[in-house]
């Protein structure tokens, strides 16, 4: 393509050489990306997992006390799930000091709840048996719900926030409270001053040790769920890294050929011989187009061919191989062979030339000039694998590359958009036996393709 090597050579550089920090911003988005969507599932998951928790902790308060007392239980547990529902809008990737602040409410609300006394009740009992009915272990269910949404550094502050509160609360309690008088003489002389099961059911105390052990359990299990949830965000990353490749790969191959590599190991290693269809298509006249316009122009129109010629090279199975400044060139029936190879060569050539025809419909009512390109397939042994030492490129090379870029170049001889070697045409019947694939085609026999020690017939489109 000599009237594009100049203005072809700047994208080939980009391609092969690429900013390093324009990648390393890519991948970095495609993992904010997939941190974000993450976050957002988990605050949903969150959000209702709490309101169906507490929704279920209110039904059971009623049944098992069902006294007006109970209302005070249920306002904090009404206040948790609106808290929950403001954190899952301020919720986002990365610090928040808002939905650190929204998580030590809910932690301090649940302590609340369960250390200080209810407004509501009217019986009398020491503030030690506040901590004698086991409402400890709700606070799991915060946890729990934090290990869907928050980081794993969250999940350990969980845990070391409720240490403090539980502690903090059970020093206040134990500091201003006012033993009952008479109570823990009855249970003493019940049941022995000196024996374990006075200490036990002693009314006016608050168990120091067992309050230590439950605030040591819980700060346990938080740094096993936040160190799991370390090992799960791990995965959402590489899981992240992986759909970055696979994007990556989607620019270059058909999405079957794309779940083909997805699925296997390292397929494209293998270096071998076989039956490609080779395609190549570029724009008559380029330097001619360009001239006159300013660099912005010239890449926007270049970016609409390729945008163009790219979707239909998809659609019909193909391989892109590479940009070649104002064209491409595809390949079908890689990196595996296909039952259709020459056939769908053929049709998405005969695409691109309906896919230009309806663009310069466009280009025409807004006064712009045709795009008119030439179009070379041809059906042939190449040679196919990893080329390159420390950066590898999957290469597709051999004779049958050579003939469609000289079937390419015949187009302006023949003065025809679409040149096809016999080979294809042959293998394209093959393939679609009793076809009309080859209809508007006219042969062209003995034809002197450069390069090639004897002529060649080809068929040209009329």
């Amino acid at each position: 393509m000599t009237d594009t090597a100049l203005i072809s050579s700047k994208p080939k550089l980009d391609r092969y050489f690429p900013d390093p920090a324009e990648a390393q911003a890519a991948e970095s988005q495609y993992v904010l990306d997939a941190l974000e969507i993450h976050k957002r599932q988990g605050l949903e998951l969150a959000v209702k997992a709490r309101w169906i928790a507490m929704s279920i902790f209110a039904v059971f308060l009623l049944i098992v006390h069902p006294q007006f007392e109970v209302a005070y239980y249920i306002g904090i547990m009404a206040l948790i799930c609106l808290n929950g529902w403001f954190i899952q809008r301020v919720g986002r990737v990365g610090r928040s000091r808002m939905e650190l602040l929204l998580i030590f409410i809910d932690l301090f609300l649940m302590t609340l709840g369960m250390v200080g006394p209810n407004p509501l009740s009217l019986d009398a009992m020491p503030m030690a048996m506040q901590y004698r009915f086991d409402n400890f272990i709700y606070f799991f269910v915060i946890l729990a719900a934090g290990t869907m949404a928050y980081s794993w550094r969250t999940v350990i502050a969980i845990g070391v926030w409720t240490l403090g509160m539980w502690m903090v609360g059970l020093g206040l309690s134990m500091w201003f409270s006012t033993p009952m008088v008479g109570v823990s003489e009855a249970a003493a002389a019940a049941f022995g001053a000196d024996s374990d099961l006075f200490k036990f059911l002693d009314p006016n105390d608050f168990m120091l040790s067992l309050r230590v052990q439950e605030v040591i359990v819980f700060l346990i299990v938080a740094i096993t769920l936040g160190v799991s949830v370390r090992r799960t965000n791990t995965l959402l990353l590489n899981n992240a890294g992986l759909e970055r490749e696979r994007a990556n790969l989607s620019r270059y191959f058909s999405p079957n050929v794309v779940d083909q590599l997805s699925q296997n190991d390292e397929p494209l290693k293998q270096v071998k011989i076989q039956n490609v269809a080779v395609l190549f298509i570029d724009i008559i006249g380029f330097t001619r187009l360009a001239a006159g316009h300013d660099p912005h122009h010239v890449i926007t129109l270049l970016r609409g061919f390729h945008g163009r010629m790219e979707r239909e090279v998809f659609r019909h199975n193909g391989t892109l191989d590479k940009y070649l400044g104002d064209g491409l060139m595809a390949t079908f029936g890689t990196p595996s062979a296909g039952e259709r190879d020459a056939s769908n060569a053929l049709e998405c050539a005969l695409a691109m030339q309906d896919s230009l025809a309806i663009w310069n419909r466009e280009r025409r009512r807004l006064g712009e000039p045709e795009i008119l390109a030439g179009i070379g397939i041809h059906y042939g042994e190449t040679l196919l694998g990893d080329i390159g030492a420390n950066r590898l490129e999957y290469a597709v090379i051999g004779t049958a590359v050579n003939v469609a870029a000289r079937l390419e170049e015949m187009t302006r001889r023949l003065k025809t958009p679409i040149v096809m070697s016999d080979d294809l045409r042959l293998q394209a019947e093959l393939e679609q036996p009793g076809s009309d694939l080859g209809k508007g085609f006219e042969s062209h026999p003995e034809q002197e393709v450069r390069g090639l020690d004897d002529p060649m017939a080809v068929w040209a489109k009329r």
